[in-house]
């Protein structure tokens, strides 16, 4: 085949024909075309696996970004929400100010749950003051620095709250029994009272600590106790504490506070900060 192409070259030189040359060029197209035609799918496939991978490395960019956005506009409006409160709290007067707070650490992986905010001494707060969101309870300024506070959380079993349901007028006290973090308990609810699914329930404004009005909770079940005369009732809590990162501590001054007396939460478990007196 070899010793045949070269011999028609030496011809196609020799004689120097070009309408020979011409005829040799469009048959030779005619065999080059049928041959790309029948492989000519091996180059679209190829681009298109190659526009396919950037294709979808930008979906996934774009899937980050409105990822990110989203994440941003629920940030803008829970802190928009968060000034709103802290505005009309200030324009209250000095017995409601609120302390904005971010909030550094939560440890909510057993029983005696904690939280750790960036505000303290320096900044007016003192133990048994209330900490809140626009959207209800957070718990209680447990121990204070002068930089720090640790926050005993509803979200332990050594919280309590008198809560009172809004639509009756009933009152108990709401507590967290230890097991499901998006479920609480109220007691000594009496079985007379027209409790129902949805129900409301708020602070009671008894407990020396939270003023009346903040939001607990939605009334998820009600049961009635078999061999007593009160209601079992479990709410879900207001305040999602997994996704907070912001709060506000009221610098009210508790008329009563007091450790529960088997609490655990003493100032030998507590360390704020290395550097932190």
């Amino acid at each position: 085949m070899f010793l045949g192409l070269l011999l028609v070259a030496c011809v196609v030189l020799v004689t120097v024909n070009r309408p020979f040359n011409q005829a040799l060029r469009t048959y030779g197209m005619e065999v080059t075309a049928r041959i790309e035609q029948q492989f000519a799918w091996v180059g679209r496939y190829t681009r298109a696996l190659q526009e396919n991978e950037t294709l979808r490395a930008r979906n996934i960019e774009l899937s980050s970004e409105v990822a990110r956005s989203r994440d941003a506009r629920a940030r803008n409006q829970a802190l928009e929400a968060m000034l709103e409160l802290k505005t009309r709290a200030d324009s209250a007067g000095a017995d409601t100010a609120l302390a904005a707070a971010r909030i550094l650490q939560k440890d909510l992986t057993h029983q005696q749950n904690v939280l750790t905010l960036d505000v303290g001494r320096r900044d007016g707060i003192e133990p048994g003051m209330p900490v809140v969101t626009p959207d209800g309870i957070v718990g209680t300024v447990l121990l204070v620095s002068p930089h720090f506070c640790r926050v005993l959380p509803f979200l332990n079993t050594d919280f309590r709250v008198p809560g009172r349901i809004e639509s009756v007028g009933a009152e108990g006290v709401v507590r967290w029994e230890g097991d499901a973090l998006n479920r609480l308990a109220m007691e000594h609810v009496v079985k007379t009272e027209p409790v129902e699914v949805g129900q409301r329930v708020s602070t009671s404004g008894h407990s020396g600590v939270f003023p009346s009005g903040w939001p607990i909770g939605t009334i998820e079940t009600v049961e009635p106790r078999p061999g007593r005369n009160d209601l079992a009732i479990t709410l879900r809590p207001a305040v999602a504490l997994h996704a907070l990162d912001h709060a506000f501590v009221m610098r009210v001054r508790p008329s009563t506070y007091d450790l529960p007396a088997d609490s655990t939460l003493g100032y030998d478990y507590v360390r704020l900060a290395p550097d932190d007196s």
